[in-house]
């Protein structure tokens, strides 16, 4: 049965902590917003720990009880809590917690097709590279250290359901170079002075690499 959590709970304080990086470094978690967002983790399969969610979401939305009834804490909050709770203009009522679930650096250059996002800062730009990626067939999307993070809210929000479904995680130059060799990926750079794309005869494993907005790949 979903419980009552008001703005000073501390479930609700720690939530909200998950708008920060520390926070989300700290608990290891991360939050989404939004019915769409919610129905696409349920229909990934992603791990739901905790919902805040206004009464009147929480009597219209099948998926919240859905969740509630698959092991989720789900807890009502009135609409100044949700709102404290959200980091859009127009709050939906409804703020999902998940864990973050990074993935091996070496798994994720095992794939057949990444993208490796070198120090990208916008994570509206990030999100929406994430979903292009998984539209045209990449399994997994390696983030630069140096960068905006793979769980940023906006990164979430933009990638449009694709950061439940793709292996995410973050890598060092260095890293990234060391893991992909290890796993037998080749390393493209995107350059607007390179070849052109349409001649490359892709191996096995292709890893992508776009640089940042402003230096390129560096």
């Amino acid at each position: 049965m979903a419980s009552i959590a008001g703005a000073h709970n501390q479930r609700v304080a720690d939530a909200r902590e998950l708008r920060t990086p520390k926070g989300r470094k700290a608990q290891q978690r991360f939050a989404f917003e939004g019915p769409t967002l919610l129905e696409e983790a349920t229909r990934s399969g992603a791990q739901i720990l905790e919902l805040f969610v206004t009464r009147a979401v929480y009597d219209s939305n099948p998926l919240v009880r859905e969740a509630e009834t698959g092991g989720s804490s789900v807890f009502i909050v009135d609409d100044r809590t949700a709102q404290r709770l959200s980091d859009v203009d127009s709050p939906t009522g409804l703020v999902a917690v998940a864990p973050l679930a990074y993935a091996p650096l070496d798994r994720a250059l095992a794939v057949r097709r990444c993208l490796i996002l070198a120090e990208l800062n916008d994570p509206g730009n990030a999100g929406t590279l994430m979903r292009s990626a998984e539209a045209f067939g990449a399994q997994a999307v390696i983030f630069g250290a140096g960068g905006v993070e793979p769980y940023h809210p906006k990164v979430i929000r933009a990638a449009m359901g694709a950061a439940f479904r793709l292996a995410l995680a973050v890598a060092t130059p260095q890293e990234a170079s060391e893991a992909a060799a290890a796993t037998g990926a080749e390393l493209v750079g995107l350059d607007a002075q390179g070849e052109d794309i349409r001649s490359l005869r892709p191996a096995d494993r292709l890893a992508i690499v776009v640089g940042h907005e402003r230096r390129g790949l560096g």
